[in-house]
Formats: C-alpha cells, sequence, structure tokens
C-alpha cells in the first residue's frame, strides 16, 4: 500500500548537509498497526512525513497504492492528503474558532461538500471516539484527550486508506494515552486501512502489530509484535 524504496531524505542547514533518511525501503500493507520507533533526531518523523506525502526523498522513491508521490504536482499530493490519508499530531491541530463538529467536517468542506452533508459525517466520526455528546464545544471547553479524540475523527472523516500518527500521546498523562492508543488500535482493517505511528514511547509501540525501529536515518530492525494493551 505505502512503499519507500531507498528512500534517502537529506536537508540544507547553511553549509552542512543533514541526512534525515539515508536508503531506506519499507512497505506497509492495510490492515496493518506499524509503530516506528527511535530516539530524537533518528529520522522517524521524516519518514512518516515521506509515507504520508508531506515531503518527497531526495533520491529512492514513495509509493502509495502503485503512485509514484514524486511524479505527482503539489495540488495532486495535497488532494491525496486530504482524501486518502489522515493525520493525527501530538499538538492536536485544531481551529480555536471552530466547534469539535467543524474541526472534524473542515477537510470535507474544503473539498466542496455542502456544509450539511458534512457535518453529518463529523458527527457519525466523534461518535465513533465517544465524542458525540461534545459535538458544539471549542477547543478550550476539550480537555487534552478530548482534542485528540477530536483530531482522530477528523483524520477519519475522509475514510481513508493510511492513518499516520506522530507522537499523538505526547501531550496525554498516561491513563489518557492508554485511552488513545487503545482508540488507534481499533483503526486498522484488512483490506481497507493502515495506522502507521511515530513513537519514542516503548508502552505505546507495544499497542501496535508491527515495530520497525530506526537510529541515523537507517532502519535497525523491523518485527511482528503482539499488541498489548
Amino acid at each position: 500500500m505505502i512503499e519507500l524504496l531507498d528512500a534517502v531524505k537529506t536537508y540544507q542547514q547553511g553549509t552542512r548537509t543533514v541526512s534525515a533518511v539515508r536508503g531506506v525501503s519499507l512497505r506497509v500493507n492495510t490492515g496493518e498497526f506499524v509503530t516506528i520507533m527511535g530516539p530524537s533526531g533518528s529520522g522517524k518523523s521524516t519518514l512518516m512525513h515521506l509515507m504520508g506525502a508531506l515531503d518527497t526523498p531526495t533520491s529512492g522513491r514513495a509509493v502509495f497504492h502503485g503512485q509514484d508521490l514524486q511524479r505527482m504536482s503539489d495540488r495532486q499530493r495535497s488532494l491525496l492528503r486530504r482524501n486518502r490519508i489522515g493525520f493525527v499530531f501530538q499538538a492536536f491541530n485544531l481551529l480555536n474558532n471552530l466547534n469539535a463538529a467543524e474541526n472534524v467536517a473542515l477537510p470535507l468542506l474544503l473539498g466542496g461538500m455542502a456544509r450539511s452533508t458534512a457535518l453529518a459525517r463529523a458527527a457519525e466520526c466523534l461518535e465513533r471516539v465517544n465524542m458525540g455528546h461534545r459535538l458544539s464545544h471549542f477547543s478550550d471547553e476539550l480537555s487534552g484527550g478530548e482534542m485528540q479524540r477530536v483530531a482522530v475523527a477528523r483524520a477519519l472523516v475522509s475514510d481513508p486508506e493510511a492513518v499516520l500518527c506522530d507522537e499523538p500521546t505526547g501531550n496525554l498523562d498516561s491513563a489518557t494515552s492508554r485511552e488513545i492508543l487503545t482508540l488507534l488500535s481499533k483503526l486498522p482493517e484488512p483490506g481497507k486501512r493502515a495506522v502507521i505511528m511515530v513513537t519514542h514511547d516503548p508502552n505505546g509501540a507495544s499497542y501496535g502489530t508491527r515495530l520497525v525501529r530506526i537510529r541515523d536515518g537507517l532502519i535497525e530492525s523491523d518485527e511482528q509484535v503482539g499488541r498489548g494493551q
């Protein structure tokens, strides 16, 4: 489904060239919950950005369902991210001037869907993450865990083929983290959806079905694991 083939990503910092990812090959199939672990600066977030079409490799290839991301225009990649990939970030990234339902509906509204239809679908997604009772609440009226549930609902509203999560529990306490991780572990569907999560937390990584360890821009190990909840 999502595949990196000898992917390299370098950045220029002044006169210095930084190699964030150094020749990584990795494939994620539908139905998998893949967790990517590594220390700070290991390249794990860069890896997720390449797999989610947020960035393109300096060399090598990034492929989504057979489509070479480098051969797409910026607009095509933007539409891919909006319609076929959901994102969950550590900082929630909710808009303060929109309520929960409007935040979740935003990708659909940007795509031109009628407001009433988009809000109805947003309400369904909020129900799915046990936030149906908070549709009209704004961010400053929600706890951190509730905001992250809204963010998960927003990631699901377009019925994506992949959900990519970058440290989704980094701003949450341990009890709330377990709730969010349990929720994420229920999202993969064979033949339909994969979940990829970047984390530095071994407990968080244990919720996946597969663990990829990265260090210094290279994959150290790639193993199937049991999902522990």
